[in-house]
């Protein structure tokens, strides 16, 4: 039986064979092998920092888990420079197939012996072979031509072993390695390995092929594979064929008579749906993805990879697009730092500088006219020189914009993104300004400054008793009052949003005066919103007096 030991030999043996063996020490490899390996003569020159395709050469070589990784790699402009990301996108997920013997034993576990009675028809002989699954076209009984994916045997062990290896390492590394811990590699390890699984459960896919024909099941536009939940399992997905044209076969498309202006707005504007009605997306719109059926209907297929929009997401989105709006640096740089996730301290000066020239690529241009694929990537790339790192959610729908706008102008050269964007953003920014939308937050925001307020006068006794020690001849560490420092700015920010409550109840009395239909609609979560914030700086003004009484 295959031993992790025998593993680690073997990626070190690839790793030094493709001029990466800085890498197994930087990653703690060499710590789990017993013999330091020897230099081969095929070796290349071992580097600090490997040619990207020597890279790809080695995750080709590493397996499935590391294609995978490459893949992932490839769509993060904020992790890795353009060269490499160009080199990785050029990793393909394919295998040899297995055999047919193999893959029956697979069906009958999970459908019943009697499986291929079951359908019509079934052709033995794979549509597509891929590192998890393998796809073959069916047809049920009542005439339905269907695909049914199976996952190749003995994956999941393969794939969890390298798993469990690839996050030991990424432990390792952010305790020893510079880089390492700068691009928190381990969070980004953990969240490779959570998707990575996610993917080897067709559960998963299914319930989001569902989600996805619920969300578009009046649309006549769009059009979502039927999913066959009798036929579906852990380890088998069975779903309705969809035919079409490739949505890049733009001669075949004129042929077939379709306006490619219209298809690439109608394929823009379904993504936006996804986006900013719906907050569940498909995260991966490559080519492969999307059919252009008769009459310019798009068909979407393959809902492994999405992303979901919730309340932080959309806040964030939205302080993002006012500042791109205002041409505002400052407010940009804010909206940058709150979203994203880094390990050093920001020099937010050269932060603000850097995007200052970013903006000049827009600057007296409406977002409707905006190039928005330009300045999502010049972003991207200035978040990764300052070593921040953007949460999941986010990096998958910027890159999901800039696929989106790159298919669009394939299809039409004077396709605009923008245009397509602007209206779903002023929106989406709109109603996280309305007051209803405002009071929520502030509600939220007066339970935590109950929270804040009652650890903040210990922790000010604790500075000034420090203080006190010895006279004023202290010495103090920055990092030991930086969470002091975020917790005073954090209760400060909630004293603001208190005096600036106050001035937006006085308005919303006055509009209540002067619009008693609006009041009425606004009336109820104004109240319990209202009453949420006020009670909790309340019982903090209770507390702070009744601990003086005690005092006195």
């Amino acid at each position: 039986m295959k031993t992790h030991l025998d593993r680690y030999r073997q990626m070190a043996e690839i790793l030094y064979r493709n001029g990466l063996g800085y890498l197994v020490a930087a990653s703690g490899l060499e710590t789990r092998i017993p013999f330091r390996r020897k230099p081969q003569s095929g070796d290349r020159p071992q580097q600090r920092a490997a040619t990207p395709e020597y890279l790809r050469r080695a995750l080709e070589e590493l397996g499935p888990t590391f294609i995978k990784l490459g893949q992932l790699l490839s769509t993060r402009q904020d992790l890795l420079p353009p060269r490499y990301q160009q080199e990785l996108a050029k990793l393909q997920d394919n295998a040899e197939p297995v055999p047919w013997e193999q893959i029956l034993p697979v069906l009958e576990a999970e459908l019943g012996t009697d499986v291929l009675t079951r359908f019509a028809a079934f052709d033995t002989n794979p549509l597509a072979s891929a590192s998890i699954g393998q796809v073959y076209a069916a047809r049920l009984p009542n005439g339905t031509e269907v695909v049914v994916k199976v996952r190749r045997p003995g994956v999941e062990d393969e794939v969890n072993e390298d798993l469990d290896i690839l996050q030991s390492l990424a432990g390792y590394a952010a305790k020893h390695w510079e880089a390492a811990r700068d691009y928190d590699v381990k969070a980004l390890m953990d969240e490779f390995a959570e998707t990575l699984r996610n993917e080897l459960d067709y559960t998963q896919e299914a319930g989001n092929t569902l989600r996805f024909a619920a969300n578009f099941q009046d649309d006549p536009v769009v059009q979502i594979p039927v999913l066959y939940t009798k036929f579906s399992t852990s380890k088998v997905l069975t779903q309705q064929r969809l035919y079409g044209l490739k949505v890049t076969d733009t001669a075949a498309i004129d042929a077939a008579g379709i306006d490619r202006s219209a298809l690439a707005a109608a394929a823009a504007d379904a993504e936006m749906k996804m986006v900013f009605e719906d907050g569940f997306f498909h995260a991966d719109p490559h080519p492969g993805n999307i059919f252009v059926e008769r009459g310019g209907r798009i068909g979407l297929i393959d809902f492994g990879m999405v992303g979901e929009v919730d309340d932080k997401l959309q806040s964030q989105l939205a302080a993002l697009f006012v500042a791109i709006l205002r041409n505002d640096p400052e407010r940009m740089a804010s909206a940058l730092l709150r979203m994203c996730l880094t390990a050093r301290r920001v020099d937010r000066y050269r932060l603000r500088m850097d995007l200052q020239q970013l903006i000049r690529l827009y600057q007296g241009r409406t977002l409707g006219d905006a190039p928005v694929g330009r300045i999502i990537s010049g972003a991207l790339g200035i978040i990764r020189i300052h070593h921040l790192q953007l949460p999941r959610e986010m990096a998958l729908l910027l890159r999901m914009l800039i696929m989106t706008e790159g298919m669009g102008e394939v299809l039409d050269p004077n396709f605009s993104m923008g245009k397509t964007l602007a209206p779903y953003a002023k929106r989406m920014t709109m109603e996280q300004l309305n007051p209803v939308a405002f009071v929520r937050r502030l509600g939220q925001a007066g339970v935590e400054t109950l929270e804040l307020g009652a650890e903040l006068p210990d922790q000010v006794r604790r500075v000034l008793n420090t203080l006190d020690f010895e006279g004023f001849e202290v010495h103090l560490r920055a990092e030991e009052l930086a969470p002091l420092v975020v917790r005073l700015e954090k209760v400060g920010n909630r004293m603001v949003a208190a005096i600036f409550a106050a001035a937006f109840i006085r308005g919303v009395g006055e509009l209540a005066l002067g619009d008693s239909e609006r009041w009425k609609s606004w009336q109820a979560p104004l109240m319990t919103a209202g009453l949420a914030s006020t009670g909790a700086l309340g019982g903090y003004l209770a507390w702070t007096a009744r601990k003086q009484r005690l005092r006195g």
